[in-house]
């Protein structure tokens, strides 16, 4: 039985916290090897471990691969290679299928992501307003809960018709500054939070209409703060238009937000109905985490 949302807390103000990063990447794989402690080290100064989680995600990506990919993919040495992989393989976090020369994920790999589906665990009530909200605004539908410094992917309803907005599923928690539902959350950080938060994330460029100087944030989530609800318009994908209204606890902190997604040329003169239908979405959202729903 998964674990209700609302046992979540979101940190008290002064509290958000960030870990200095250093990315090791490749092909879109990204690991951030944060505090590293005084753990063993590869070659190019690079820990083990950091070595083990890009070769883990690569596999992942790829469906798969040969020792001798993933060495020209990471530079790693062929025997780095070899060794790690075999290291994930008897923590069962990889296998090795000899016929066919190549690594695969292996089945401990599962038990992480039930467990991570279990520590977000969306209760039945809120999956019901998010399916709701999808079929009567005939919106690909999302609810994202603020979980540390990260607005985290809880939830979607979707369908072929009005599809979701890709990578926009399960665990997404990047690109905070140009989603609705992230800028719900900055909205409502204190401004050292958010002095934090963008010097430890940035504000890249997605699309030519992301908000990446600081001044314009600002007067954006100004505005935010007074209408309630976050509007992106292209900021996060091209073509696609999304908004967002936070859900909040008993004493009125924000514990994530409701939010929907539709292709602009979808959109027509509907923006008024689908507001109120977020609204209304968000409000019985935040009923049911404080229990009166």
């Amino acid at each position: 039985m998964n674990a209700p949302v609302h046992s979540l807390s979101p940190p008290r103000p002064g509290t958000l916290t960030t870990v200095p990063a250093r990315s090791a990447h490749t092909a879109g794989v990204t690991i951030l090897a944060g505090r590293t402690g005084s753990g063993a080290r590869g070659e190019g100064g690079v820990p083990s471990a950091v070595k083990c989680l890009a070769i883990l995600e690569l596999v992942a990506e790829r469906g798969g691969m040969a020792a001798g990919d993933i060495r020209d993919e990471l530079g790693y040495s062929l025997p780095t290679v070899y060794r790690l992989a075999q290291l994930l393989v008897e923590a069962e976090y990889l296998v090795h299928l000899r016929e066919g020369h190549r690594f695969e994920l292996g089945y401990k790999v599962h038990r992480l992501g039930r467990a991570l589906h279990h520590q977000i665990g969306v209760s039945a009530p809120v999956r019901d307003v998010v399916r709701e909200l999808h079929e009567t605004g005939r919106v690909a539908a999302y609810f994202a809960v603020y979980r540390g410094a990260d607005v985290v992917v809880a939830h979607v309803v979707d369908s072929p018709r009005t599809p979701r907005i890709r990578p926009l599923e399960f665990g997404f928690h990047e690109a905070t500054h140009a989603t609705a539902f992230g800028k719900i959350v900055l909205a409502n950080l204190t401004a050292e939070q958010r002095d934090t938060f963008v010097a430890a994330r940035g504000l890249s460029r997605l699309t030519e209409h992301t908000i990446v100087e600081r001044a314009e944030l600002e007067r954006h989530l100004d505005y935010v703060r007074l209408q309630g609800i976050a509007w992106e318009r292209g900021e996060f994908v091209d073509g696609h238009t999304c908004a967002a209204v936070g859900v909040r606890g008993a004493t009125g902190e924000i514990l994530g937000a409701v939010a929907f997604s539709v292709e602009t040329a979808r959109l027509g003169d509907r923006a008024d109905e689908l507001e109120r239908l977020l609204r209304v979405a968000g409000a019985r959202v935040s009923r049911i985490l404080r229990g009166i729903g």
